[in-house]
């Protein structure tokens, strides 16, 4: 068997040595501790460990999350517990989708400085800073659109001399979108109209009926895309 390489990282400021494959989440687990907090997915979508961390003798400051990032020789770990950032309250069905109804709810959103701060700390790349110009702008659709793969974990937030909360600003632009602005699918207003009519229904009680082979040999022999 090969022999496995370790790697040292300080954790607290206490050196482990662990094996160098393992990702920062895996390793403290490895060096014995057991993560009750800043744990969620685990496969990199829920934001919940947001990590600092820096290298020896390399002064700049690295951000990622703990169960995506890889470790590396001579890793200082700086687990960042989630802090409150501002979330405002809001009745979405009583707001218009305006620039003015954005700055009513976040108005801290005009603090903004466009250091790039946040867009640096993003643990997605996301150009943070690209689509807090854009919100000043009051352009929800392009907040929506480049802010769409934002995890929520916080890491452009705490690194913000403004003090803004860039993903609440973020996830209030994706729900006015998504519930004024994004365009409307004709055929599924329609096939929702059909569910409402009842015209599946026989077709769903003569599927209820079926039995698993016939199940699958009707799934298999279905129509995919119907033609014109």
């Amino acid at each position: 068997m090969a022999e496995i390489k370790l790697v040292p990282i300080y954790i607290m400021g206490k050196r482990y040595d662990v094996p160098h494959s393992l990702t920062i989440m895996k390793a403290m687990e490895y060096a014995g501790y057991t993560l009750v907090r800043g744990v969620g997915c685990r496969g990199g979508f829920c934001g919940a460990c947001a990590t600092v961390y820096r290298i020896k003798d390399d002064p700049k400051l690295y951000f990622g999350l703990a169960c995506q990032t890889v470790v590396k020789p001579e890793m200082y770990l700086g687990q960042i517990p989630f802090f409150p950032a501002k979330r405002a309250t809001y009745d979405i069905t009583q707001l218009e989708p305006t620039a003015a109804s954005l700055f009513k709810t976040y108005p801290e959103l005009l603090r903004c400085l466009g250091c790039g701060s946040c867009t640096k700390a993003c643990p997605q790349e996301l150009n943070v800073k690209g689509y807090m110009a854009a919100a000043m702008r009051g352009d929800l659709a392009t907040v929506a659109n480049m802010s769409f793969d934002c995890i929520m974990c916080g890491l452009c937030a705490a690194r913000c001399p403004a003090e803004e909360p860039q993903y609440n600003i973020a996830i209030f632009a994706r729900r006015m979108y998504g519930r004024y602005l994004s365009p409307r699918s004709e055929h599924l207003h329609t096939r929702v109209a059909e569910i409402q009519e009842g015209k599946f229904e026989a077709e769903l009680v003569e599927l209820k009926s079926l039995d698993m082979d016939s199940l699958k040999e009707r799934y298999k022999a279905r129509v995919i895309e119907a033609g014109d």
